[in-house]
């Protein structure tokens, strides 16, 4: 895990964006994980990538695995870190609106990043036990979406088996992160938002009404995540 601790200077001038040299590194990370694999990319190319002493590198992260760790953290928690939004709005979402918000907003990081960090989730490294705590939050993120699907299915009827899909569909993002910035990847996953609910029988005449709630709990939790930012 990273640790607290200040690194040594740098001996050349910020070249990664971030606010400090832990995000640096991350972003090199990022960058390097996703086009030249997890196996071939060292400590030593990462540090070399932000302009840091290797060493310099150990005082943030133990090992490559904690960065790597770190990297897939940010593919969740931000997610993770809205659900209480939803679940606090007022008025209450249904299952169906608080599902609905829930898949644009996590396709919305899934697709937002400078690296397409979901595709990491290919890589044979991932199953190692020192990954362990990002799968458990990816694990809390799939389950909090197999509850919401489970009690929409309740109310159409579709069979069971439909509540599995909607996580695995947003997911699927990842496949799409390659499409060029521009209105049609800004609508991605909002469309698979509503492929969410067409497939757990939702009509598709209750779209729109369901798009302006999740419009409206996005933008406002954006604002004053925004405020909060430039208060601290």
């Amino acid at each position: 895990m990273p640790l607290a601790r200040a690194g040594r200077p740098r001996h050349h001038d910020q070249r990664r964006p971030g606010v400090t040299a832990r995000d640096e590194i991350l972003d090199a990370a990022g960058e390097l994980f996703t086009t030249l694999g997890y196996a071939g990319t060292s400590t030593r190319s990462i540090a070399e990538s932000v302009g840091i002493r290797q060493a310099s590198l150990y005082h943030y992260f133990k090992t490559k695995d904690d960065i790597l760790c770190a990297l897939l953290g940010q593919t969740v928690s931000p997610t993770l870190a809205f659900i209480p939004n939803l679940l606090g709005a007022e008025p209450a979402l249904s299952a169906a609106e608080h599902l609905h918000a829930l898949a644009a907003f996590d396709g919305d990081q899934l697709l937002a990043g400078r690296w397409n960090l979901g595709a990491l989730y290919l890589l044979p490294e991932l199953r190692d036990a020192r990954l362990e705590p990002f799968w458990s939050d990816r694990e809390r993120l799939r389950l909090h979406y197999l509850a919401l699907s489970q009690a929409v299915v309740e109310q159409t009827g579709v069979h069971g088996a439909a509540a599995g899909l909607p996580f695995r569909l947003v997911e699927s993002l990842v496949n799409m992160w390659s499409v060029p910035p521009g209105a049609e990847r800004a609508e991605l996953s909002t469309h698979v938002a509503d492929a969410c609910m067409r497939v757990l029988g939702i009509p598709d005449d209750e779209t729109s009404t369901l798009r302006e709630r999740t419009r409206a709990q996005i933008e406002r939790y954006t604002r004053v995540e925004s405020d909060e930012t430039l208060l601290r």
